[in-house]
């Protein structure tokens, strides 16, 4: 078991307050990931879980165990650091079992779990060298192998792959993917790279200046934000986030009379937001809005336009790696009204 819950968890250095009374529930088993702007305090929340940084006030509780005043060998908890902090002297198979050693337990034990390890990460080929004689994946990987050995309730990732090389992120990426399938035991993992919160996590949490914005799937978080922060920060290129006016139910980008963009009553919105891959490019007559490509990147299968639409600005619009060609041209923008986005003059969705 591996549940982790955090109650009104604050964390102040000095005057400053990091941490503003976060409320969390992570089950057994979740795969969970704190993504935020540098800063935000998602490494710092993590410290807090670990018992690397002591709560300010509210409660951890591990298995529904009240942890916070423990110390963090005694949370059973394993963390994987962006350095890989391995001892150059010792081989693969020393650092992997180098905790269990420290620990005292027995070398026949010792020498199976590092067995264990290393097929589950394979790495039984390496387990006599050193690792100056490994590559940064590999390196890694020996990281997280000393932290399978101790057999914790829960994995603690803090920015991981960020030492790595893109083709390097991509493999280990996939690695971690297997590895909590493999062992179905709860992992927490900050980072500030939106492809791996969106591919790994099955719960993602969104945090600005030491609050939570919104947790949920990546689904969720992408076609449902709850708020603006949350529209803007998942998804790359963002969200395209227009000032817009309501009259009734039908709702026009602010002072273009464009629209209208019919809308279910409620609240009312005073922003309205469109993701690039739902806006059509056609014909200048026919768009809902007119402007003038700019810039063109074309990555392949998908090209991003930047049109130039004047009072309203720039629109980022993804569409297909064919239209690599419209630099300079004139075109109409057509937002899909199936995925429009509306936000009230508190930033909530409506």
């Amino acid at each position: 078991m591996g549940s982790i819950t955090l109650h009104k968890v604050e964390k102040w250095f000095g005057e400053l307050q990091v941490i503003k009374g976060v409320d969390l529930e992570i089950g057994d088993g979740e795969f969970v990931i704190f993504v935020g702007p540098s800063g935000c305090g998602k490494s710092t929340l993590l410290r807090l879980i670990s018992g690397l940084e002591e709560a300010s006030h509210g409660q951890v509780f591990i298995n529904g165990e009240d942890v916070t005043s423990r110390l963090p060998s005694e949370r059973k908890l394993s963390m994987v650091f962006q350095s890989y902090a391995l001892y150059p002297h010792m081989s693969v198979g020393e650092n992997m079992g180098f905790g269990l050693k420290t620990a005292g337990a027995p070398r026949a034990e010792i020498r199976q779990k590092v067995a264990e390890a290393a097929r589950i990460l394979k790495l039984e080929d390496y387990l006599d060298r050193k690792p100056k004689a490994l590559s940064g994946g590999q390196r890694q990987r020996v990281a997280i192998g000393r932290a399978i050995t101790r057999e914790p309730v829960g994995f603690l990732f803090d920015e991981p792959l960020s030492n790595l090389d893109a083709a390097l992120r991509v493999e280990m990426r996939f690695e971690i993917a297997k590895l909590h399938e493999t062992l179905g035991t709860t992992m927490i993992y900050v980072t500030h790279d939106q492809v791996e919160a969106m591919t790994l996590a099955d719960k993602i949490v969104v945090l600005d200046f030491g609050v939570i914005k919104q947790v949920g799937t990546p689904r969720d978080l992408y076609e449902k934000p709850d708020n603006l922060f949350v529209a803007q920060f998942i998804g790359s290129p963002k969200m395209n986030v227009f000032d817009c006016e309501t009259d009734g139910n039908l709702y026009h980008l602010d002072g273009h009379g464009t629209g209208p963009f019919e809308r279910e009553a409620g609240r009312s919105a005073v922003k309205m937001g469109v993701r690039p891959e739902h806006i059509q490019v056609v014909g200048a007559a026919e768009g809902t809005v007119t402007g003038r490509v700019e810039v063109t990147e074309y990555l392949g299968a998908d090209t991003f336009l930047y049109v130039d639409c004047g009072a309203l600005g720039q629109i980022v619009v993804r569409t297909t790696g064919a239209n690599n060609d419209l630099r300079g041209k004139t075109v109409g923008l057509a937002f899909d009204p199936a995925h429009l986005h509306f936000f009230d003059e508190n930033e909530l969705a409506v």
